[in-house]
């Protein structure tokens, strides 16, 4: 036994992985020794305790396997097991009869004097009649339990005790002996090992599971900024509520920083009154760069994207809890998510407003040069008509040059305007039953003195039957005399054009197609986009602002249809739009 003793009393600062290998050691030697001792059948049970105490990880579980063991080894007629708590309490967190029927904790009777000694001392306590120990017969609970033979002996974590074992008998002395101390000691001893090792297998598993839990919701959260909208008010709401549902705030803001750490943008939540965090605080969290606790309950969390602090959480707890270490750690890898999809919002908003002001600015010229260049044109034809007085040649050729380049700036005023328009969502469309002929009629008469000048061949398969379709006939006309004039300003002389309508799927379908210089594919990708022009030798130089198909595509979509390119570099291009037929 002395042997077994020993052995189970060796250093236990062992890594975890090896305590399985130490305790199949002791199973052999224990094994070894009962085969002919005195002490056989003593020992063949303290084997059967290491066998059932090795057998389970779970705290729970191993606990009540010790004191079905520890009753079955000593037939003490009751027993527990308390842990040291980390306030130094005793906690009983298992105790049964000699029936191995579990015990409520708070019905236990047991005599702290002995457990304190035991477990202060770190040796074990033995004595076979309480009631004429006098080291216990004045105690109260001695006494008052009418306890008799107890014995408690202490649990060794390496240096220090992390509880006790505690056994006694209210009917019978002489239960315990001091020849039993070797073998409880023994017991004791991996007792404490088989909890220990339950303890830091549940600790492991626990923080697998958080972790696990924290990567699931991080996930979550990416999933929903990513599915969200780009506005930012939108993404600071929706990040402060994953912040305070994983760190359990009870209320908190998110403010957006200047590069000065001066407050832009803010998110409440819980107290829509709370006040923004005050400029020393923000100071120093932009200079931690870590969060930051403010007496347990308040949290301050800097929300950093590449090396600069784009914002801050504070969060609090009203109610006097503090913020536990790891969900501190956790807030911290939150922002670090929620600082990608915040910048994002933050430049989306800056193109946004980049955008507004561009618009702005395009409908306030447009809408200064109309009236001055009226007035220019409207006396150039005056004078071409000879109202001021006759003109020489030189000057009816100067003041046609005055004419036509007005005429061309208002056709560039004009798109300004229309592009504006659209984007500002105040283009107004009277949609009404509409012919598609008419519009084409009007369109082909605009275009005919150019088709005609580059001695070009214009050819037009529409049927006569067409329905009428539900579209803004002036706006029609427009889409129409755009890819008009785009086919023959594209097209060399003596080229084709051709128009053909008909019926589709609900829709009257119009093709407008050319034998002209076609367009390369990388052309074909950017040839909605506003103000492109393209970079071949064979049109760069053809006049034009490069917003007309960009309308052109926009007045289609706006009318309920849908627009479409083919081209192919030299041999010409095709385009086809929709146009949903009248109801």
């Amino acid at each position: 036994m002395r042997v077994v003793q020993n052995a189970l009393r060796q250093p236990h600062g062992i890594p975890h992985e090896q305590l399985i290998a130490r305790l199949q050691e002791w199973q052999q030697m224990v094994m070894d020794l009962a085969g002919g001792s005195a002490e056989g059948a003593e020992v063949a049970t303290l084997y059967e305790i290491i066998t059932v105490l090795n057998s389970s990880l779970d705290l729970t579980e191993t606990l009540g396997l010790v004191m079905d063991s520890l009753i079955h080894l000593t037939g003490a007629e009751r027993g527990c097991l308390m842990l040291l708590d980390e306030k130094g309490h005793l906690d009983i967190r298992a105790a049964q009869n000699f029936d191995q029927e579990s015990v409520d904790a708070s019905d236990l009777e047991v005599s702290q004097t002995v457990v304190r000694e035991a477990v202060d001392g770190g040796e074990p306590v033995l004595t076979t009649n309480a009631q004429r120990d006098p080291r216990f017969s004045g105690q109260e609970s001695v006494v008052g339990y009418n306890l008799r033979s107890i014995a408690c002996v202490p649990l060794h974590i390496r240096d220090w005790v992390i509880g006790a074992l505690y056994l006694d008998n209210r009917i019978r002395e002489n239960v315990f002996s001091e020849s039993d101390l070797p073998l409880l000691t023994a017991f004791a001893s991996q007792a404490a090992i088989a909890i220990e090792n339950a303890r830091l297998y549940t600790m492991t598993d626990q923080a697998l599971s958080a972790r696990v839990e924290e990567l699931t919701t991080l996930q979550h959260i990416d999933q929903e900024l990513n599915a969200t909208s780009l506005d930012l008010g939108r993404v600071l709401d929706l990040a402060l509520s994953w912040a305070m549902q994983a760190t359990r705030a009870d209320v908190g803001t998110l403010c957006i920083l200047d590069e000065n750490g001066n407050v832009s943008t803010v998110s409440r939540a819980g107290d829509k009154n709370l006040a923004e965090p005050k400029p020393d605080i923000v100071k120093r969290v932009m200079s931690s760069q870590e969060p930051i606790l403010i007496e347990a309950t308040r949290m301050l969390v800097p929300i950093r994207y590449e090396d600069r602090t784009v914002g801050l959480l504070d969060l609090r707890r009203d109610k006097g809890a503090a913020f536990q270490l790891s969900r501190v750690q956790f807030a911290g890898q939150l922002a670090g998510h929620a600082a990608m999809a915040i910048e994002n919002a933050q430049l989306y908003d800056q193109v946004q407003q980049a955008n507004q002001a561009k618009t702005e600015f395009v409908s306030f010229v447009a809408h200064e040069l109309r009236t001055p260049m009226t007035s220019i044109r409207g006396y150039a034809e005056m004078l071409l008509k000879g109202m001021f007085g006759e003109l020489s040649p030189q000057q009816e050729q100067f003041i046609q040059t005055i004419s036509s380049n007005v005429k061309r700036m208002q056709i560039q005023v004009s798109d300004l305007q229309d592009v504006s328009r659209i984007e500002t969502g105040h283009l107004k469309l009277e949609m009404q039953p509409t012919a598609l002929k008419d519009a084409l009629t009007e369109a082909l008469q605009s275009t005919q003195g150019q088709v005609e000048a580059r001695s070009q061949q214009l050819m037009v398969e529409m049927s006569e039957d067409l329905p009428l379709i539900h579209a803004d006939q002036a706006r029609l006309t427009q889409i129409l005399i755009n890819l008009l004039s785009n086919a023959y300003k594209y097209t060399p002389e003596g080229g084709s054009i051709k128009v053909h309508a008909r019926q589709q799927n609900g829709y009257v379908s119009c093709t407008v197609s050319d034998t002209g210089v076609g367009m390369s594919p990388e052309d074909l990708e950017k040839l909605f986009t506003k103000f492109f022009r393209s970079e071949n030798p064979a049109v760069r130089d053809m006049p034009g602002t490069g917003l007309g198909l960009c309308i052109t595509k926009s007045l289609v979509e706006l009318q309920g249809g849908e627009m479409k390119v083919k081209s192919q570099l030299g041999e010409g291009t095709t385009f086809t739009f929709t146009i949903p037929v009248a109801a």
